[in-house]
């Protein structure tokens, strides 16, 4: 389709979810801009959300920062110069290494980053702090599914397909997946799959947008998906229905998988998850009937202290039928936010280098070493996980540069949180609006958004995409490249960081050649033209590859679809994993009897730092809710808005109810993107998963209360 925009419209992607929706900008004066349909695109193909139609209202200046932020001696913040802020960053930094070491420096990153500012980030905490003290909030996002992905097939990529094989496929699992109201557009890829003759089943303990439209919705109790996927398994093993040839000729670790799986027997299944054996058997059925099939996990089976095994154990269905690394089928993660993948390649993350090179690799260091110019040795290894390193605030942590991120609304035990903030001897945050976290700083930094940069972002699919600068941003406010510039210059490292964020991406270009996520082959030139390309896309050898008879080298493609000829593992096999169902890290009891679950409405997005701040989301989405059955409104004498109390064992939450036969009598649900007396996330447990490090914001014991005035 072309693209019909106005002629001083720019092509650019939306600021929100991974889907990273291709606009047209076109600037309208007073430093704000229009939005406009981009039908060329093929992800969206024009098709925008309400958050994504209502980005420009952030931009205004009543709505974001437009002046650095000081904190004076009588503790409020106050408007300074930039000089003076950065200056105040760079000592009080400078002060806490010196007295207490590097590793007393803490940086805290964003899965909103672009790839450049990610990977100046990861190299700024490691280069120019010294310190191994840096993760990002995609750590309480995507980490459960990506390390299940690399545990099974050697590498993670959100969807190791485009989204276009969707509607091709016969049938599309959705676990704990609501995209029809974190990231609208995407349904129709799944209306095209059912139109085409496809099915659709959903999991979730909730009847959602996406569960009215599937063909059959599974409700299990919440910390459940783990039996579930294993009792499929089951069933597919004593129905005969295992593609032998396929496990045999791909994969590895099959007998000990099975024999996990066969311990979770369908009877035992229904009564761990509350999942009624037909219906399971019926999943099963429509699962493997069709040529094609898939699975899409989200944050539902990944934000658990069980995280890794759970996905572990819906890629062990996918590879038990045949469906991996085969065409219109396999397993894929609904990355969530907008650069959640590309914010965890590049260098942000505890335990990574650019490229997806992992830190503890010593000729990745190597690697990674020389195109930074500096000593393999000198790099430190790897940190704290985020919730960890948030735990850690105040004391092992003594300062801390925030960049991108909310915490103080988005991470689990966030009373606990706010308080370890508090507990700091320096914060300093980076953002476009002051944010929940950005208020309890030292130094605030008004940096641009969207629609005023260039750079880089790597969509749900693995395809790397270009942000255009459509504005000027305000007189001001600075970029948070030019940010790291001032800091790096200021602690003594003069060269390395420049603010251009093309000069950025040419040397991230190079930091990732060779590894798992090559970005190599791809420029700002092949972005604008191709509407992206999909990574790896490594660079064309120096002698070889002649184009057409011209002698230069033929550039890569890029890589839609990956896994069909071999697994990214060493002997090209994908890896079954042997895991067996466990109970959540805290289950009900007498003193806490319900399940709660969180999650996001349409309106909002994450935090709410920035959508909260648009009038019409506002107006659809004004405020927290707890969701619950009319059998337990009934028990506690609720009725509809009536406002209820949601106690945990870390804290106490405050909502009006909403009454609902589209939940689970057992659970509650509430939506995490308020602060105040109706943050979610004050109640969600921060047990850890043993290897992704994902706190289990999906499940954690709770009573219900009424709130009598």
């Amino acid at each position: 389709m072309q693209n019909t925009a106005a002629p001083n419209a720019v092509p650019t992607h939306c600021p929100y979810c991974a889907l990273q929706c291709g606009m047209n900008l076109t600037p309208v004066g007073g430093g704000t801009v229009e939005v406009s349909e981009r039908a060329d695109f093929p992800v969206n193909r024009g098709a925008l959300c309400g958050k994504g139609r209502t980005a420009p209202q952030v931009l205004a200046p009543g709505a974001r920062l437009t002046s650095p932020l000081v904190r004076s001696r009588d503790g409020a913040l106050v408007p300074a110069g930039w000089d003076e802020a950065l200056d105040r960053i760079a000592g009080s930094l400078g002060r806490t290494r010196a007295e207490y070491g590097a590793d007393a420096l803490g940086v805290f990153g964003g899965g909103g980053l672009t790839n450049e500012k990610a990977y100046a980030l990861g190299k700024f905490a490691r280069v120019v702090l010294g310190t191994s003290q840096i993760d990002y909030n995609g750590r309480f996002c995507m980490s459960s599914a990506a390390a299940a992905g690399t545990r099974a097939f050697g590498l993670d990529r959100g969807l190791p397909f485009p989204l276009a094989d969707i509607p091709e496929a016969g049938c599309v699992i959705l676990v704990g997946s609501n995209p029809a109201e974190t990231m609208p557009p995407s349904m129709r890829y799944f209306t095209a799959l059912r139109e085409n003759g496809g099915t659709l089943i959903v999991v979730d303990p909730r009847r959602t947008r996406t569960a009215e439209q599937a063909d059959l919705h599974l409700a299990p109790r919440p910390g459940t998906d783990l039996a579930l996927a294993l009792g499929m398994l089951h069933l597919v093993v004593a129905e005969g229905r295992v593609d032998e040839a396929y496990v045999e000729e791909r994969t590895s670790g099959w007998e000990e998988a099975r024999a996990a799986a066969m311990a979770h027997w369908p009877e035992y299944v229904e009564r761990i998850t509350g999942v009624a054996v037909p219906e399971l058997r019926e999943a099963v059925r429509l699962f493997c009937a069709p040529e094609a099939a898939m699975v899409l996990t989200a944050r539902g089976p990944e934000q658990q202290a069980k995280g890794t095994d759970t996905v572990g154990a819906w890629i062990n269905l996918c590879l038990a039928t045949g469906r991996a690394g085969r065409p219109r089928s396999g397993y894929g993660c609904l990355t969530g936010q907008g650069n959640g993948q590309g914010g965890r390649e590049h260098g942000q993350k505890a335990d990574q280098l650019p490229g997806y090179r992992r830190l503890t690799d010593p000729a990745a260091r190597r690697h990674v070493a020389e195109v930074w110019g500096v000593d393999p040795d000198s790099l430190p290894g790897p940190g704290r996980s985020a919730y960890e390193l948030l735990d850690a605030l105040g004391t092992d942590i003594r300062s801390l540069l925030v960049m991108g991120s909310n915490p103080v609304v988005s991470a689990p035990r966030a009373a606990h949180v706010e308080g370890r903030l508090r507990s700091l001897d320096f914060l300093a945050v980076c953002d476009v609006v002051l944010s929940e976290t950005a208020e309890l700083a030292d130094v605030v930094l008004p940096v641009t958004q969207w629609a005023e940069e260039t750079g880089t972002t790597t969509n749900l699919e693995g395809r790397v995409l270009l942000r255009r600068r459509a504005i000027t941003p305000p007189e001001g406010v600075r970029s948070d490249l030019e940010v790291l510039h001032g800091l790096a210059g200021r602690l003594g490292v003069e060269k390395g960081f420049p603010a251009e964020p093309e000069e950025v991406f040419e040397e991230l270009r190079r930091a990732s050649a060779g590894g798992p996520a090559d970005y190599s082959g791809i420029d700002y030139r092949r972005l604008a033209e191709e509407n992206g390309v999909f990574w790896p896309c490594p660079a064309p050898p120096a002698d070889g590859g002649a184009d057409h008879g011209t002698g230069t080298a033929a550039p890569h493609p890029g890589t839609p679809r990956l896994f069909l000829d071999r697994f990214a593992t060493e002997d090209g096999r994908a890896r079954f994993a042997p895991v067996a169902h466990r109970p959540s890290a805290e289950e009900p009891d007498d003193a806490y009897p319900v399940l709660l679950t969180t999650g996001r409405v349409v309106a909002q997005y994450q935090s709410g730092a920035q959508t909260r701040r648009v009038a019409e989301l506002n107006a659809a989405a004004p405020g927290p809710f707890v969701e619950l059955h009319p059998l337990l409104a009934a028990r506690l004498g609720a009725a509809e808005g009536d406002p209820l109390a949601v106690v945990s064992r870390r804290g106490r939450a405050v909502a009006p109810a909403r009454i609902t036969t589209g939940i689970r009598p057992d659970t509650v649900f509430m939506p995490f993107h308020w602060p105040g007396e109706g943050r979610a996330n004050t109640l969600t447990n921060p047990a850890l998963d043993p290897v992704s490090r994902m706190p289990e914001f999906k499940v954690c014991a709770v009573r219900v209360e009424t709130v009598r005035p």
